[in-house]
């Protein structure tokens, strides 16, 4: 019998392993997010964030595709599985995990001391303390290099003064990854969010990712010991490795937001009568939703290439750029398209469809707009840097 929201029969591919890990978080999300997320979105907050990151820890899913201590060390597969279930549910609930496990704990496995790990990743990955990761700066997004952000020697300690911008989970965190500029270039250090000079403002207003806590984080004069310095890396390389690890669970997570509208779009076709006849009968819808699940298939199936290449011989960037691009753009054309099935009722948040579209336009820009991702496909095509 065909599944209408896998015509291609993808699941075939994946193991019962994988598809154990994908129920177990779909069950979380069921349980636990899904009845109140829309209106948390309404309200603009998310009150439950310590609650849910030790559940989310609880579950192994922070820092899930990290090996040691304390983390769950599965696939990539597994990990791009479960970031599609978390924002099948909402994409700040992804952002959540991602800047976690993908960006402020990757950065300290990867780039840290062995005594920041031991000190931070196993409560991390308990979700008993939660990380942010400073990079953008409020002029200086796409490229990081031009950042303020000032590190300086003061004897043997380090003093930062800067200022982030649009940092996930900056006003709820325990430790804050910042990256900022030195006599030796670009450098990275482990900030504890109580150290003096430290702040967070909570950012309001925002009509996107409003079931998310972003943040604007002011250093002045924050003094560290020399040891919070991540000890060998230097300049752009360090973030950028990164954020190539949070792209790759965005290009699975837009899918899960594409998903959940293409499924809303489908039953709303069935059921809404028009002229006699449901509207899924008329030419035009049928179109709609078959254009629909070619893309969201065709996403599918890059994203499982892209994981079984990840787990196996590795990722380019451009290969996560590819990914990012394609899958984020489809994701929006799809809610976008559900959103004109549903017509007036498409912009309820009855239904799921205009906090999905709402969401993913913050998920086009960041981790990458379009157009720097753009630029990093067509620097591998031609050997020609187009940046400046």
């Amino acid at each position: 019998m065909t599944d209408p929201l896998d015509l291609a029969g993808t699941d075939d591919l994946l193991s019962p392993e994988e598809k154990a890990v994908r129920a177990a978080v779909r069950q979380v999300c069921d349980v636990s997010i899904e009845p109140y997320i829309a209106r948390w979105y309404e309200d603009g907050e998310l009150p439950v964030v310590r609650e849910l990151a030790k559940e989310l820890g609880s579950l192994g899913l922070l820092g899930m595709h990290l090996e040691g201590y304390g983390c769950a060390g599965m696939s990539a597969v597994d990990y791009g599985l479960a970031c599609l279930e978390l924002e099948a549910t909402d994409s700040g609930i992804r952002s959540l995990v991602s800047v976690q496990g993908s960006l402020a704990m990757y950065a300290i496995r990867r780039h840290g001391t062995e005594e920041q790990r031991r000190e931070w990743l196993p409560r991390m990955a308990a979700g008993e303390a939660i990380g942010c990761f400073g990079l953008t700066e409020p002029d200086h997004g796409s490229d990081p290099g031009g950042m303020r952000t000032r590190a300086r020697h003061d004897g043997s300690d380090w003093v930062l003064d800067g200022t982030k911008m649009w940092i996930t989970n900056g006003s709820v965190a325990d430790v804050a990854v910042v990256w900022a500029q030195t006599e030796e270039g670009v450098r990275g250090f482990v900030v504890p969010t109580g150290t003096p000079g430290f702040s967070a403002v909570t950012i309001k207003h925002k009509m996107s990712l409003r079931a998310s806590v972003t943040s604007e984080l002011v250093l002045d004069g924050v003094r560290l010991p020399a040891e919070a310095a991540f000890p060998e890396v230097r300049g752009l390389g360090g973030p950028l490795s990164c954020l190539n690890e949070a792209r790759y669970g965005i290009l699975w997570g837009a899918l899960g937001a594409a998903r959940s509208c293409f499924r809303t779009a489908l039953a709303y076709a069935g059921d809404r009568t028009q002229f006699g006849r449901p509207i899924s009968g008329f030419q035009l819808t049928q179109a709609k939703l078959a254009d629909m699940a070619v893309e969201l298939t065709n996403g599918t199936l890059l994203a499982l290439h892209l994981g079984r290449r990840k787990d196996t011989v590795g990722l380019r960037p451009e290969q996560v750029s590819l990914g990012k691009l394609n899958n984020v753009n489809k994701a929006l054309e799809i809610c976008r398209t559900a959103r004109t099935i549903l017509g007036a009722n498409g912009i309820s948040l009855e239904f799921p469809v205009i906090r999905h579209m709402n969401n993913l336009e913050s998920v086009l820009t960041y981790e990458g707009t379009p157009e720097m991702h753009t630029l990093v496909i067509g620097q591998a095509l031609t050997g020609q840097a187009a940046f400046r």
